[in-house]
Formats: C-alpha cells, structure tokens, sequence
C-alpha cells in the first residue's frame, strides 16, 4: 500500500533535486512522450530514484518526472497490465498534487469505437467509463487527500474544455469528443467487448486514464482528458491490432498534438 509515508517519502526525494511548485500536471501517454523533451529548463527525475515508485515497462514510456517552475510532466505512466497494484498506478499523480499541482492534463492512445473516427483523430474526453474492475480509491481513504467519496459529476473539467476546444479552433485543428471506456488489458478488446462499449455509450476505448482521473479528482485537481484515436477498435474494421502501429500513428499526429496542448498550457497558466 502506497499510504502517506510513501507519499512523503517520495516527495523528499524529489525535493533534493527540485524545490519547485509547478502549478499544472501533465501525463504523456503512449508515443507521446515526446512532447516532454521541450518543455523548458526542466528538471529530470527518474523513477527509479524515488522511493516506492513503479517504473515504466512499456514501449514509448520514458520512466521519468520532467519539472520546471511551472509545470511537471509525467513521461511515461503506470498500467494496471503491468501487475501494479491501483494506488501504485496512481502514485505520481499523488504526488503532482503534493508537489503543487492544481490542474491536471491526461493524455493517452486510444481505439475508436465510433466508426467515423479517423486515425490520428484527437478526442476530449467528456466523461468515461470505468470497466477496470479497480478503483485507485479502495482501501482505507487518504484524509490528507482527499475525501471518502469524492464527487464524479464533472470529472473532466466542463471549464477545460470549453478551453481546450477555443484552442483548437483557433489553431485549425479537428477536436472530437466523446466518452472513453477503460478495460484493465493488456489483451486488446474483442469485437463483442467493444460493440458492447459503443452500446454503453463509449466512443474510444483504453487500458489507462481512468484511475488517474479518479485519483486527481479525490485530490482536488481539475482534470482535462485528450485521447489520440491511434487505430479503429477490434470489430469496426477488418484489422489486426499492434503496439507498433499505434506508436507510428502517435508520431505522425504529433505536430498537431504539440500544438494543441502548448495551446491550451498557455491558457491555463495564463490564468492566476
């Protein structure tokens, strides 16, 4: 159990190489890491050098804390696949918060369940679907956190995305929305799981996201969802399903991404 020794523990360790106070979060999902490598004068803390913290074990996951004066991003993410326990696949959004972090915006690869959803198509998430079967919040309650039963109404900020979508009309880029559902992987969904997603009212399917936007919102933070739609779901088209395809998707569309999201970081931290 990640509790609050572990948490500050980690915090600690961190602080020996960074006393900053970012105010905005960002998780960098699968091939899209790279958007960290230009944030400025950052800090890069490894994690395998904090206390109690997993480390990345899949394709396009660096494995480290970039952090400057403003914001901390997480350049690779922890999965429930890959055998951690759910407050240990939430732990560095934990400690965005007890870094300093107020808003939080969480990006991942995603199947699109709704057919007319081309490749490299971004999405808003407004709401999700958590059929994980795990909940980062079981257990006994973090006080220092947050509270036993946090709010879920509004999960993904209705203020970030009138934001997120000024910004992208601006820059001229196509931002769909819709609901993503979260399965616990790392099989990919079969073609009855996914019709039945679409039936539940999913439009994009993952194994991510969701503990952490759980996790985010028991703390306090305002979270912002943005998938990249890498590839049509098992079922909506006559394909097979690879890694490899979803990472070369991620880096054709990453130009629009960088965009979009230096965009919206600027909006926000234009904000007291």
């Amino acid at each position: 159990m990640i509790g609050e020794q572990e948490l500050r523990q980690a915090l600690a360790r961190i602080r020996q190489k960074t006393d900053a106070k970012p105010r905005l979060g960002l998780v960098l999902g699968s091939g899209l890491g790279e958007y960290g490598d230009h944030l400025p004068n950052a800090i890069a803390v490894p994690y395998g050098e904090i206390p109690h913290m997993p480390v990345s074990t899949v394709a396009g996951h660096k494995g480290q804390f970039l952090i400057n004066e403003d914001v901390v991003c997480m350049q690779g993410r922890f999965h429930y696949y890959e055998g951690y326990d759910m407050n240990e696949v939430v732990m560095g959004v934990r400690l965005m918060r007890l870094m300093g972090v107020k808003t939080l915006v969480l990006t991942n690869a995603a199947g699109g369940v709704e057919p007319t959803f081309a490749e490299g198509t971004l999405m808003l998430l407004t709401d999700h679907i958590n059929f994980m079967g795990q909940n980062p919040l079981r257990g006994p309650n973090l006080d220092f956190l947050g509270p036993r039963f946090p709010d879920m109404s509004h999960c993904y900020s209705l203020r970030l995305r009138h934001m997120a979508k000024q910004t992208a009309s601006t820059l001229g880029i196509l931002l769909a929305e819709g609901v993503y559902c979260a399965f616990s992987g790392p099989s990919y969904e079969t073609p009855e799981e996914v019709r039945m997603a679409r039936k539940m009212g999913a439009q994009a399917v993952g194994m991510s996201t969701v503990p952490e936007c759980i996790a985010a919102v028991h703390c306090g933070m305002e979270v912002l969802g943005i998938s990249c739609i890498t590839n049509a779901a098992a079922g909506v088209k006559d394909q097979s399903l690879s890694h490899q395809d979803i990472i070369a998707v991620t880096q054709r569309v990453k130009g629009d991404f960088t965009r979009l999201i230096d965009g919206i970081c600027q909006k926000i931290l234009a904000q007291p």
